[in-house]
Parts: structure tokens; C-alpha cells; sequence
């Protein structure tokens, strides 16, 4: 089979191969006329350009980088990447981007390798999946520049382009189900003290016990990683206080098994003795036995809109330095709800 070049793309389209090689490249010198014609062409003679010779003569990488909050094991154990990141490919594929993600444990590898993507030119922007507080990654990109997005929030600047759930109201309005549901001794399992959702999630949950006159203990509220070991290992510690609490509210569904599995081995029943609530409604909530009461907060939806404002920015075609806002829902399953 002969090898289609970009010669006889332009002898096709009756055009210089120098235009055919402006088109590739997407020159706004050449009309759109001229553009269809070759394009045309080139899905006719089935000719794809080298990427990396586009790269060289638009001065684009055609890649979006993504950075993954811990090491590359939890991409695959907590759904929220997954479907946040299955967003972004949505979007990245239909504007023939390719995707880089990178992962780190400790936010100074995470600035090395920022600077490692950036430096190196290995992609057009970034989209950030975590936030912290006093971040140094948003910091170092917004200083120097970078086009990015924030999938979350950021406390330290108001010109983020971000998108995000308001996680205040919706762990207000989880811990407010469970108080209606008769439950007054209501613990709080988190993940990362430093982590911009947590800290939201954890305010919500406080003002709904404030304002319906329940005091805060803070024996109730209790922090890790975002595992199913984090969950299982905090949940025994609860379960270990004189007064053990009639409800938990748990701040990823990932977590929220292995605090399921413990208040199981300790012959607790859910609903019945605990209450469990959790985040982000994934299939590991649905499929739970008893099956998990979680907040949807639409993680796919966060990716997409995320990898739409990025291309935005890199297109000049808006300002998009604002947040957007994802609606949530409360899904009710069988951990709250008493026959």
C-alpha cells in the first residue's frame, strides 16, 4: 500500500503543498473555502499528518496534561478519577487531543513535575483533579502563566478557572437527612486535613448540626487518606468510643466500604445501629451490601465541563477565568433508610 504524503494531498486538491501544510497546522491565513477543500482531500486519500511534524510547524503538542492527586494505583480504585478522567477523554478525542496523565504523593514532586511538563513542552495545558489549601501547584502555574483548570475549589485566589460542586450545601443537606432521620450522635470521616473538598464537606456538616441545636464532638470527627483501608481502620476507632455514634457521614464511596466492613465485623447493623452516608455515588455505593446512601456529584460531568474550559482558554475563545458550578443529588439507598 502506498504511502499517502502530503505531495500528492496538494496535487489532489490542485493547492501548494505549503497550504496543505498551513491547513494541518490550522493557519487562520487560509479561507475556509480552502480549508474544506484539502481536508476533503485528505479523508479521501486517507492521509494523516505526523503529529510530530504538526507539532514542530504550529508550535502545539495536540496533549492535555492531567494531574492525578497520589500514585498511579488510585486512578484505578476510586471511581471519581475514573469517571472524572473518562470526561476528559470524551472531550480531548473530539478535538483530536491527546491525553498525558501524571501522578505524585508529595506536593513538591508535584511542582517538579509541573515544571518537568512545562519546561519540556509536552502539553498545551494542564487540568488539575484536587485542590489543597495554600496550593504551590495553582500558585507556580498562575504565576507563570500556564493555561490550566481546576476540577475543585481554590480559597486562596477568586480568578481560578475551576469547575466544581458546592460541596458545603450538599454535606449540609446529607447530614441535615440523617438529624430528620432521628440521628443526633453523627461522626465525620474525611480524607486529607489539607484538601480544599474536605475542608467544605466538613463545614457543611457542621452547620447542619449547629443549626439544628446538635453540639460537635470532636471525637466524631476523624481524618485519613481517600482508601478503603482508611475507612475501616478510622470506623474502628469510632466504633472503640464509650458513645459510639448512630451515624456516619463519609467523605468518598471508596472509604465508605471500609467503614461498612468494619461496623459489620463488629456485629453493628446498617441501618439499624449506624447510619452510613457517603460521596460521589459510584457503583461501589450501588452495589454495597446494604447498598450506600451518596451524594451524586456528577463526576463525569465535572471532566467534560473541566476539558471544555481548558480548550476554551487555549482557543482564546472566552474568558473562562470563573467557577462553574455542577449540580448534585442525594441518592437514597438502604444504609439510611429503616423498613
Amino acid at each position: 500500500m502506498k504511502n499517502v504524503t502530503l505531495k500528492d494531498v496538494a496535487k489532489k486538491a490542485g493547492v501548494s503543498p505549503s497550504t496543505v501544510s498551513r491547513v494541518v497546522s490550522d493557519d487562520s491565513r487560509i479561507s475556509e473555502r480552502t480549508k474544506k477543500k484539502v481536508l476533503e482531500v485528505m479523508k479521501e486519500l486517507g492521509y494523516y499528518p505526523n503529529s510530530i511534524a504538526r507539532s514542530l510547524a504550529n508550535n502545539k503538542t495536540n496533549t492535555i496534561g492531567v494531574i492525578m492527586p497520589y500514585g498511579s494505583e488510585d486512578i484505578f480504585m476510586n471511581p471519581f478519577f475514573q469517571e472524572s478522567l473518562r470526561g476528559i477523554s470524551l472531550v480531548a478525542s473530539k478535538n483530536c487531543y491527546d491525553i498525558l496523565i501524571s501522578t505524585s504523593r508529595k506536593n513538591e514532586d508535584e511542582i517538579d513535575i509541573l515544571k518537568c511538563l512545562i519546561k519540556g513542552k509536552k502539553v498545551d495545558g494542564l487540568i488539575l483533579t484536587r485542590s489543597n489549601e495554600n496550593d504551590e501547584s495553582i500558585k507556580y502555574l498562575r504565576e507563570n502563566k500556564v493555561p490550566f483548570v481546576l476540577i475543585g475549589s481554590c480559597l486562596e485566589y477568586d480568578d481560578i478557572p475551576s469547575v466544581d460542586n458546592d460541596n458545603k450545601k450538599a454535606s449540609y443537606e446529607l447530614t441535615s437527612l440523617l438529624i430528620k432521620k432521628g440521628r443526633k450522635n453523627i461522626a465525620f470521616i474525611g480524607g486529607e486535613l489539607h484538601s480544599v473538598v474536605i475542608k467544605n464537606r466538613f463545614e457543611g456538616y457542621k452547620k447542619a448540626l449547629s443549626d439544628n441545636n446538635l453540639e460537635f464532638n470532636e471525637n466524631y470527627f476523624i481524618s485519613d487518606k481517600f482508601l478503603e483501608e482508611s475507612g475501616y481502620k478510622l470506623t474502628g476507632e469510632l466504633l472503640k468510643l464509650k458513645n459510639i455514634p448512630d451515624a456516619i457521614i463519609v467523605s468518598d464511596d471508596l472509604m465508605s466500604l471500609g467503614a461498612m466492613k468494619k461496623i459489620k465485623e463488629e456485629k453493628y447493623r446498617v441501618p439499624q445501629d449506624i447510619m452510613l452516608a457517603s460521596f460521589n455515588n459510584s457503583f461501589l455505593a450501588k452495589y454495597a451490601n446494604p447498598s450506600i446512601t451518596s451524594i451524586d456529584i456528577n463526576s463525569l460531568e465535572l471532566g467534560k465541563i473541566a476539558c471544555k474550559k481548558l480548550f476554551n482558554i487555549l482557543k482564546n475563545k472566552k474568558n473562562e477565568n470563573s467557577k462553574e458550578i455542577v449540580e448534585y443529588k442525594i441518592i437514597e439507598r438502604e444504609s439510611t433508610k429503616l423498613i
